[in-house]
Parts: C-alpha cells; structure tokens; sequence
C-alpha cells in the first residue's frame, strides 16, 4: 500500500500556487492538488453521471487535462477550484452525451436487426418504392408547388435562394412548400 502525504486543505495551501507549480511540471504540486481536490471532483462527476464508474473515469482524465493544461488556469477568472470544478462538470456532461449517443446507435442497430446481403437488397427496393411514391405524389402538385418542393429538397437551395430563383416573395415560397407537403402527406398511392 503507498502512502499519502500530509493532510492537505486549502487553509495551508493556495491551489493556485499548486496550478501555477503544475504548469512548471512539479510533480508534488500535482499530488498535493489531487488530494485536495479529488473528492469534490469525483463529486460533481458523480452527481452528473449517476454512476461510479464514469466517475471514476472522468475525474481521471480531469487530472490528466489539469497536468496538462494548468498553464491555462487564469486566477483572473475565478478560484482554481471554480476551474477544477468546470472541468470535471464539462467532462462529465461529454461523457453523459457519448454514451447517450452510443446507446441511441445500440438501440437504432437492434431495431434494424441482422444486417446482410439480404437487408441490401430489400432497403434498396423499399427505397426505390419510395422514390417513386414521391415522384407520384409530386405529379399531382401545382406547378409552382412543385418547383419550390423541388428546388428547397432536391436542389439543396435554401428558402430564400428558392424565392431568388422564382421570382417569388419569400412567404409565398414557404406557403408554397408548406401545402404542397402537407398535400403529399394527405394523398394516398
């Protein structure tokens, strides 16, 4: 088992003077600065993340931007706590949005079920059969429905380009996509 330093706290150490020592490469400082503030760190991971683990995680990799951006912690700005604090709660809310993308990934991938050479062949013809209803619905619009539908979904123009190339004002450009969609949506194949 390793031992611990002294007892450290913030009334016999100024952890800005610990930060501007880390930035120097002082490993000491480094180590009275973690156990000063490892606790809280930890702590404001946890409350974010809910879960141990992750916090562990994250309050290791704060320490790990705190050895290598110290340099960055401006006194001027707030205590050093205050920039502790922000990076662990900035790395934890990250972590928190990773995993939640990653599980949203999980969940879209089960849902699809296996993939194969199979599931190629049938996601093209189902989107071969949607073309065409589209091409089918937009047959049945007005002219000047279509052209608007046409130029801001497949031509990638914007609102206003749409308007610039019609000749048209634009709230008339947006009624004129506004009902032409909602006139798809309402026709049946």
């Amino acid at each position: 088992m390793t031992e611990r330093g002294p007892v450290v706290d913030e009334q016999t150490v100024d952890p800005g003077g610990l930060l501007a020592d880390i930035a120097s490469g002082r490993k000491d400082s480094f180590a009275q600065f973690y156990d000063l503030t490892a606790d809280r760190v930890y702590g404001t991971a946890l409350k974010v993340l809910r879960d141990p683990g992750f916090a562990q995680d994250t309050t290791q990799e704060v320490f790990l931007q705190v050895w290598r951006d110290a340099h960055r912690y401006d006194p001027a700005q707030g205590s050093a706590w205050s920039w502790v604090a922000m990076l662990a709660h900035r790395r934890a809310v990250d972590r928190v949005r990773t995993e939640s993308s990653a599980s949203q990934r999980d969940r879209l991938h089960a849902a699809r079920g296996h993939t194969g050479v199979f599931d190629h062949v049938s996601e093209d013809a189902l989107d071969r059969i949607e073309r065409d209803e589209v091409r089918d619905k937009m047959a049945r619009l007005s002219g000047p429905q279509r052209e608007a539908i046409e130029l801001a979904y497949f031509g990638g123009c914007t609102y206003r380009e749409v308007s610039e190339a019609l000749g048209v004002a634009l709230p008339t450009v947006k009624s004129r996509i506004r009902e032409g969609l909602i006139r798809m949506r309402g026709q049946r194949v």
